[in-house]
């Protein structure tokens, strides 16, 4: 939400708002951009707005979403003001259970690199120092698509107000077990948005939908351009090489005319992560088929620094800190598997999933997802709300006696301190620990990395 303020006060929109709390960096940034905004809920304070953009927070009795009501004052959820401000007449959307802020961030960089000056929105924090939302004048646009609910009283996928005519795909796994509560709910509703791409339009496809979910394949009416790691894809990565710092692959363009070969491009990116390899291979394939050759794409992504929170590296003095918004045990498996490809010693992952992760139709998801990973440590759980009409959501014991099921060496400790005398008593030099989780650990991270560096100063002494 606080990107979308920017945005549109850049744009030279008069923008105030309010949230029952506000922190830094968030707080800086809308300070620092000279944006009104104050905490806490105050219908006083808002006057008569022309639009209020009403977040998923207010709930039914927040006073400033009843003052809005009682007053007529027209107001729309936040997909529907990014469907109605930012989409433009070639709309990208890149969508998926996975990926999808990473590509959307890409994309946006390789397109502003090369003069395309999109519209675009994704959440997250760049680490190139770009705002995570900006109005343009341009014909393109490049959103995010969130498959999760709109709004209160709109249940729909937020990506079906962002009319795409071009859609980046990257995986169909069955997530959000609190919006959809069966496996083909959640298929649905990636079923719809495929279904709606215009047939002058451009799909293009992760190799792990056409496999998985080939049926979404046969819903398309465009052109489909697919990607992956075998042969059979019109963009192939193969060698792909993760070190400690970052990650090498090369690209196969497979043959598209007659009297063309294939053509094979090395590509290198500072972002850690195998998967990189496939994000990547998707959006170098989207930026290419709107016209962008192949030598500026790879240029662009040479300075590519990706978004806070994916693999972001904390510290790393003898043990490495990596913080990672993995809230899904299909996204731990992904992000455990390469660090574990790249360090040689203990790992160790902190564990919090989101809501929907908790609930009981998600306990099939943890088998063998923790595999790459030495220990798994379930924190306390951040408080979320129970509906009273389903079975009880699984707490931090309950998690670690399912992740436990197939992977012994898994400890719950709820306290915070606790937590982190462990960490520091039980690791080495060439250790790893990684924080995965949508939350923000209640400052573990930041306390961790100061009793290392104490540590350390008292081994010197």
């Amino acid at each position: 939400m606080s990107a979308l303020a920017l945005a549109f006060h850049k744009k030279g929109y008069k923008v105030t708002g309010s949230d029952k709390g506000i922190y830094p960096p968030i707080s800086t940034y809308l300070k620092n951009a000279g944006v009104e905004y104050y905490t806490g809920w105050h219908p006083e304070k808002m006057g008569t707005p022309d639009l209020v953009v009403v977040g998923n927070v207010a709930g039914s009795t927040n006073p400033e979403w009843l003052y809005v009501q009682e007053n007529n004052i027209p107001y729309k959820s936040y997909p529907e003001v990014v469907g109605e401000f930012f989409v433009a007449d070639n709309s990208i959307v890149c969508a998926g259970t996975y990926g999808k802020t990473t590509s959307s961030s890409i994309l946006t960089w390789v397109l502003k690199d090369n003069g395309f000056d999109p519209s675009y929105m994704f959440g997250g924090i760049s680490l190139n120092d770009i705002p995570a939302a900006e109005l343009t004048e341009s014909k393109y646009s490049i959103l995010e698509g969130d498959e999760y609910k709109s709004a209160r009283w709109d249940n729909g996928p937020k990506f079906a107000h962002y009319s795409p005519t071009h859609l980046l795909l990257t995986s169909v796994v069955w997530d959000h077990a609190d919006v959809y509560p069966t496996e083909q709910s959640y298929v649905d509703a990636f079923a719809g948005l495929l279904k709606n791409i215009p047939e002058n339009g451009l799909v293009v496809l992760s190799a792990k939908v056409t496999h998985d979910r080939p049926e979404l394949a046969e819903l398309v009416k465009s052109k489909v351009i697919t990607y992956g790691k075998t042969p059979d894809n019109d963009y192939q990565y193969i060698n792909v090489k993760t070190t400690k710092d970052g990650t090498t692959f090369d690209i196969i363009i497979k043959s598209q005319g007659n009297d063309l070969k294939p053509k094979t491009y090395n590509l290198a990116t500072s972002s850690l992560g195998d998967y990189m390899a496939d994000n990547i291979t998707g959006c170098f394939a989207m930026a290419h088929q709107i016209g962008i050759e192949p030598e500026a794409i790879i240029k662009s992504l040479k300075t590519f620094k990706n978004i806070k929170r994916r693999l972001e590296k904390r510290y790393s003095n003898g043990v490495t800190v990596f913080d990672d918004i993995a809230h899904s045990p299909k996204k731990a498996e992904a992000v455990l598997a390469s660090i574990k490809n790249i360090y040689n010693g203990k790992v160790i992952a902190i564990f919090e999933p989101n809501g929907g992760n908790r609930l009981q139709e998600s306990i099939p998801g943890y088998d063998k997802k923790f595999i790459s990973t030495d220990e798994v440590i379930i924190p306390r759980l951040t408080s979320i709300k129970q509906d009273p009409t389903k079975p009880k959501n699984l707490d931090g014991q309950d998690l670690t006696d399912v992740i436990s099921k197939t992977h012994d060496n898994t400890k719950y400790i709820d306290d915070d301190e606790k937590l982190i005398n462990y960490l520091v008593e039980n690791t080495n030099k060439g250790d790893v620990v990684i924080f995965l989780g949508s939350h923000g650990f209640r400052g573990m991270i930041d306390s961790l990395i100061n009793a290392y560096k104490a540590d350390k100063a008292d081994n010197a002494l």
